[in-house]
């Protein structure tokens, strides 16, 4: 089974925390904040949403920085997601 966004949604994979820090420290469980970085895995046809025309920029494989509230939180399969509109997306990271 796939998941395949509606109207200009995206569905994220969020990354993992970082186990330890930059100078070698290793973090516990409760210290760990998740990171605002994702890679997408679904992206929605776009369309007409209200009445605008939003075309879709996004594609699967990327790699983006989002904003925190923007998202809502969904179990699939056993994995954890994220979905949330484009517009919600803040960034996309290039090599």
């Amino acid at each position: 089974m796939k998941l395949s966004p509606l109207g200009d949604k995206v569905v994220l994979k969020q990354l993992e925390a970082e186990e330890t820090t930059k100078s070698g420290l290793i973090l516990t469980s409760q210290s760990k904040e998740k990171p605002q970085e994702a890679i997408v895995v679904a992206v929605g046809p776009g369309g007409m949403v209200g009445d605008t025309k939003v075309e879709m920029v996004l594609k699967e494989g990327d790699r983006v920085i989002f904003s925190r509230y923007g998202a809502m939180e969904i179990k699939f399969d056993g994995e954890e997601y994220l979905v949330m509109r484009q517009n919600d997306i803040l960034a996309v990271v290039k090599d």
